[in-house]
C-alpha cells in the first residue's frame, strides 16, 4: 500500500524519537539549530525543540496518528544534524578550585566535573597580544620542521613556553586566537595547519572544560601532531593534484615517523607521541596506521583528529580550495561514531558554532559583514564589522554592530545573520583586513 506524505503541524509535547522535522513555529534563523530539517535521534534534540517552539511541522504519511504511530516516520537518506540548545548546568564550587559542574555524561566518560571558563578581556584587547603569541608559533612551527628535516632534535622547552603563551591567550579570550586561525596561506599549509590545530585544540580544550594543564598539554600535542610530515618527501606532501595510492601510502607513514621523531625527544609528554601516532585512527577501525577501534584509541588523539579535519577542510591548500565552515561542520557531524568520537563531535560543532569568528557572512539587510566575537549564550547573535552596503558596495565607514543589543539595519528592522560566505566573497578578504589592522581596537563607526 503507497502513502502519501505530507506535513502535519503537531505540539512539541508530541515529539517522538525518528520523526523527521520539516518547519518551525518560528523562522530557522531565529534558533541554535544548525540545518534546516533534521530527523530527531536524541532525546535533547525533543527537549531543545520544546524550550523553543509550541508546534513544530512534521512529515508523515497520511493516516499518521502523531503518538502511537511515531515509529513509522520514513527517514532522509541523510541525517541532518540540529545544534542542540546546552541547558545550564547546576553550579558547585569546591574549596581550593574554580568554579565546576557536574554533567548528565562527561564527554570522555572519565571526567564527572568541568571547569567554566569566562573572557577576562574582550576580543578587540585581546587581538595585539594574541597576534603576537600566533606569528611567533607559527615561526616556530616552520623552525620545527625544517628542524627535523635537517635532523636536528625538537626543542621540547620552546614548544611549551609559546604554546603556553597561546592557552593563555585563549583563556583570556576564546575568539582572538580562533579569528586568527582564518589566516590561511596554502604555500605554508604544514606549519600553519600545525599552529591553528594547536589553537583549535586550546579553544575545544577550553570549551570541554579541561582543567588548565590539561589543556596545556592537548595544545602542544596539537602543534606537534603532524611533526611526520617533515620526513614526507616535499614532491608529495605539495604534490598539486591527488596522490596514487603508493604516494597516499608514503603520506601515511606520516603518523609513524611523527612517533618515532617524539620518542627520541628526551622529557617529550607520552600524549604527543600518542597523538601524532593515532591521530588518523577512525571509530569504526577504518583509520591508520594500526586499524584500532573506538576504545583503543586515546582521548587526546579523538580531539586532535577533530581539529585536524576541521582546519584542513577549511584551508586552501595547493590541492583544494577551503571550504565554509558550515560545511566542515556538516561533514564532522555525518562522520560522528563512524570516524570521530560520537560525544566529541556534538561538542566540537557546539564549540565552533555556526558562525565562528573570522567567518564572512550576509545580514537580513543585504549588509556584508565579518564575524569578530562569539556571543556565548546565542551563537547566532554574534558581534559583526559591516564591511559592505546593502548593494554589496563598499560602506563609506565601517560599523561594528552587536546582533545580542537588536540593533536595526537602515530600514529600521531588526538585523539577523542570513548564511556563511567563503573568504574572499565580495572581495572581503580576511587577511587583508587583519593586515590592516581592522580588526584591533575597533571603535563602533571609523573610516575604511
Amino acid at each position: 500500500m503507497s502513502y502519501e506524505l505530507k506535513e502535519l503541524k503537531i505540539h512539541v509535547s508530541e515529539l517522538r524519537l525518528g520523526m523527521n522535522v520539516v518547519r518551525l513555529d518560528r523562522p530557522w534563523e531565529e534558533t541554535e539549530f544548525l540545518l534546516q530539517g533534521f530527523v530527531i535521534n536524541h532525546v535533547e534534540e525533543i527537549e531543545a525543540l520544546q524550550e523553543l517552539c509550541e508546534h513544530v511541522y512534521i512529515e508523515a504519511k497520511h493516516h499518521y496518528t502523531p503518538v502511537a504511530q511515531a515509529s513509522a516516520v520514513p527517514r532522509e537518506k541523510t541525517e541532518l544534524y540540529a545544534k542542540i540548545v546546552r541547558k545550564e548546568p547546576e553550579a558547585d564550587t569546591r574549596s581550593g578550585g574554580g568554579k565546576v559542574y557536574k554533567e548528565r555524561h562527561a564527554v570522555d566518560n572519565t571526567r564527572t566535573e568541568r571547569v567554566t571558563y569566562i573572557n577576562k578581556v574582550d576580543v578587540s584587547r585581546e587581538m595585539v597580544t594574541a597576534r603576537s603569541h600566533y606569528d611567533r608559533t607559527r615561526s616556530l612551527a616552520r623552525d620545527i620542521m625544517g628542524s627535523i628535516r635537517l635532523g636536528r632534535a625538537v626543542d621540547m622547552n620552546q614548544a611549551r613556553e609559546v604554546v603556553d603563551d597561546c592557552v593563555e591567550s585563549v583563556l583570556r579570550n576564546g575568539d582572538a586566537l580562533l579569528l586568527l586561525t582564518k589566516l590561511k596561506d596554502q604555500h605554508a599549509y604544514t606549519a600553519e595547519h600545525c599552529l591553528n590545530v594547536c589553537i583549535l585544540a586550546a579553544t575545544f580544550a577550553r570549551h570541554l572544560g579541561l582543567l588548565e594543564s590539561e589543556i596545556r598539554k592537548l595544545a602542544l600535542c596539537g602543534l606537534l601532531h603532524d611533526i611526520g610530515k617533515a620526513q614526507i618527501p616535499t614532491e608529495i606532501l605539495e604534490k598539486p593534484t591527488s596522490l596514487t595510492p603508493d604516494e597516499f601510502q608514503i603520506m601515511k607513514n606520516h603518523t609513524v615517523f611523527g612517533r618515532d621523531v617524539l620518542m627520541a625527544v628526551p622529557k617529550v609528554d607520552h600524549a604527543c607521541v600518542d597523538v601524532a601516532y593515532n591521530h588518523h585512527e577512525r571509530m569504526d577501525g577504518s583509520g591508520y596506521p594500526r586499524g584500532i577501534k573506538s576504545s583503543q584509541i586515546p582521548y587526546f588523539a579523538k580531539i586532535i583528529s577533530l581539529c585536524d579535519t576541521y582546519d584542513a577542510i577549511t584551508s586552501h591548500r595547493i590541492y583544494d580550495k577551503g571550504r565554509a565552515s558550515m560545511e566542515a561542520l556538516d561533514i564532522i557531524h555525518r562522520g560522528k561514531g563512524v570516524q570521530f568520537d560520537e560525544d566529541l563531535a556534538k561538542e566540537f560543532i557546539r564549540c565552533i558554532g555556526i558562525y565562528p569568528p573570522g567567518s564572512i557572512v550576509i545580514l537580513s539587510s543585504g549588509e556584508v559583514g565579518i564575524v569578530i566575537a562569539s556571543n556565548p549564550k546565542n551563537k547566532l547573535r554574534p558581534q559583526v564589522l559591516l564591511v559592505r552596503d546593502v548593494n554589496k558596495g563598499k560602506r563609506d565607514k565601517y560599523k561594528m554592530i552587536d546582533l545580542m543589543a537588536n540593533p536595526l539595519d537602515p530600514e529600521e528592522k531588526v538585523y539577523n545573520l542570513v548564511k556563511e560566505v567563503p573568504d574572499g566573497s565580495f572581495g572581503v578578504d580576511l587577511k587583508t583586513f587583519l593586515q590592516r589592522g581592522l580588526v584591533l581596537n575597533i571603535p563602533t563607526i571609523y573610516e575604511p
